[in-house]
């Protein structure tokens, strides 16, 4: 099963950068959830690592909801992932036991390499984007046409 934290998260954050363009910065979780097509139970789990990375600030009360803490130009795709995924690797390695075969014993330390340089490459890709970014990008997409 795919983890669909960081998708979460970012449409999450796209939704609030958005608000805050618009003059509305604050939205809660009951109208996170229904711009995600989700639960706002969801939304509340989704923005806890968010809030605790200083990335959202958080009010509660009747008129509380979730806002952008900094511009949305002066935070990465990387803070977001790293965030909502947490310390949890791309890929697992599969684990097994001693082996006697060369190529078997060697399979779990090469997976590791792949996994770290593939990880590295993610965020250095993410690292180059801003949400700033995906709402234009966001918006770009938007004026073209569809293709069916």
């Amino acid at each position: 099963m795919l983890d669909i934290r960081f998708s979460s998260s970012l449409m999450a954050m796209l939704l609030l950068a958005v608000a805050d363009e618009e003059g509305d910065p604050t939205l809660s979780s009951a109208q996170l959830a229904e711009r995600m097509d989700t639960n706002a139970s969801l939304v509340r789990k989704l923005l806890l690592p968010l809030t605790r990375s200083e990335l959202v600030v958080c009010t509660k009360g009747r008129t509380g909801g979730a806002r952008l803490a900094r511009a949305a130009e002066e935070i990465t795709l990387a803070e977001i992932y790293r965030c909502s995924t947490g310390d949890k690797p791309l890929w697992n390695c599969r684990t097994g036991g001693e082996h006697d075969c060369r190529g078997a014993a060697n399979a779990q330390a090469y997976f590791a390499e792949l996994t770290e340089d593939v990880e590295r490459a993610v965020l250095d890709a993410l690292g180059d984007r801003t949400l700033a970014d995906g709402v234009r990008e966001m918006r770009r997409l938007d004026r073209e046409p569809t293709r069916e």
